[in-house]
């Protein structure tokens, strides 16, 4: 069990909260995009491309995270 518990701190939890970082970026920067292109709607298009792949990113790692700590409580480490 101490082996799970070392993967899932060393490993798994920076590479989550790295990717969660990462769509966040990604969803900011899209409301940027529109924000600053209002007068373009293709700029427009843009910009919400980059919000709904940004909300997805974050819907994905927080239920990775959700998911991971689901599992590290059944096993019991």
């Amino acid at each position: 069990m101490e082996l799970v518990t070392k993967i899932q701190a060393v490993i798994i939890q920076p590479i989550i909260i790295f990717l969660f970082a990462l769509a966040l970026v990604v969803f900011l920067f899209g409301v940027t995009e529109y924000i600053l292109g209002s007068d373009n709607p293709e700029q427009r298009s843009k910009g919400v491309q980059h919000i709904m792949w940004g909300i997805i990113g974050l819907a994905i790692m927080t239920m990775a995270y959700g998911i991971l700590t689901v599992i590290k409580n059944t096993i019991g480490a």
